[in-house]
């Protein structure tokens, strides 16, 4: 792992900006992914490069880069990097190594669905390509990979277009956690109609939870959003409540890690919580994901793997001592589970999915089969 670049507050120009860096991006010369190292914002915007596959497997699962998509961007990269050295084997060594690799990579976190959705399109399309050979194979995953990137970019500017028609000038806005430019290849999930409705002057007041255990609506959005000169409001998970009954909300955008085939949703721990008081003072709750984050194959929520962190994440990681009691028992699960019944609608590329989205979703897929026909 290589620093690029540095930039930690009080040492760095006034202009430097967040937004003006890739959070997942390819160096071509070096061959390496280049990534923001997300664990140390807000107060220090460090550039670092990725090269071997436990750097790549670190990064991934310590959150380094973290968000389905840009998670998904950056396995696509590394499994391409992992087949670099192996295009000089026979087919059948090659093939059997890269499903070794992308085990590997695929156990970082199991709960985002594009982890394994990119690792299984950077297979696919070096099976595609292996009758001309390994070294043609790693061809075809490079450009893959390069796809995945570019391919993001548009989708989540759709998203932002589609969501967009959901919301009126001058709403107040609550997202949790981050689905952010931080989390994909550009203008984020969640925020993206609120980064184009910046540019169409909409004047939206956009209120971030911090979200527990790992702040990031905190350090993540509240700080991107500031920085694109939207109006921000930071504040704790318990102040939403209050916060909706006060009428300051008109509607709820959150981001998503998996769909599943009837509507329910796994998100960054919490946003059960804050669909539930959507629910209860009349909110609009918008679930926006690509259309790569719907999982038919996974029936309902109640399948949706749960990843379980460690509890040092609650009891010190953001304290100068121990803040609880050393001995006792901690929960700290990454998600929860949304019930599809809370959710009003579902924003993807493709469209607006609505009750019955066990009908809705299908009809998704379908537009996105048909798009790629």
């Amino acid at each position: 792992m290589r620093i690029l670049a540095l930039c930690a507050m009080g040492e760095c120009d006034m202009n430097e900006n967040v937004l003006d860096y890739d959070t997942v991006a390819f160096d071509e010369e070096k061959q390496a992914i280049r990534i923001i190292d997300q664990t140390l914002l807000p107060n220090e915007i460090r550039l670092i490069t990725l090269q071997s596959q436990p750097e790549i497997w670190e990064a991934i699962q310590t959150l380094r880069v973290r968000g389905a998509p840009a998670i998904g961007i950056t396995a696509a990269f590394g499994l391409y990097l992992a087949a670099l050295p192996l295009r000089q084997l026979p087919v059948q060594a090659f093939l059997d190594a890269l499903q070794q690799a992308k085990g590997y990579l695929s156990s970082a976190r199991p709960t985002a669905v594009n982890l394994g959705w990119a690792l299984h399109r950077m297979e696919q399309a070096a099976q595609r390509a292996i009758s001309a050979g390994t070294a043609a194979a790693v061809t075809a995953m490079h450009d893959e990979a390069a796809e995945i990137l570019q391919e993001d970019i548009r989708v989540c500017r759709q998203l932002g277009e589609n969501g967009l028609t959901l919301v009126k000038p001058g709403w107040g806005l609550l997202t949790h956690c981050n689905a952010g430019q931080l989390a994909t290849a550009r203008y984020g999930t969640a925020t993206a109609p609120m980064y184009l409705g910046a540019e169409k002057g909409y004047g939206f007041h956009v209120y971030c939870d911090e979200t527990r255990p790992l702040l990031q609506g905190a350090r993540l959005t509240a700080f991107e959003l500031s920085s694109a000169g939207i109006d921000t409001t930071l504040l704790c998970d318990n102040m939403a409540a209050s916060l909706m009954k006060s009428g300051k909300i008109q509607a709820v955008f959150v981001g998503c890690d998996r769909v599943a085939a009837n509507g329910d949703t796994a998100n960054k721990i919490g946003t059960l919580g804050v669909a539930v008081l959507a629910k209860h003072y009349g909110i609009p709750f918008y679930v926006v994901a690509p259309s790569s984050t719907v999982d038919l194959q996974t029936p309902t929520g109640d399948e949706i793997p749960i990843e379980q962190r460690s509890p040092d994440e609650i009891c010190e990681m953001w304290y100068a001592a121990r803040m609880a009691p050393a001995g006792i028992h901690a929960m700290n699960p990454a998600f929860d589970v949304t019930d599809a019944a809370l959710i009003t609608a579902i924003v993807t590329e493709f469209g607006i999915a609505r009750p019955p989205y066990s009908q809705s979703l299908q009809e998704i897929i379908l537009k996105k089969g048909r798009a790629r026909q």
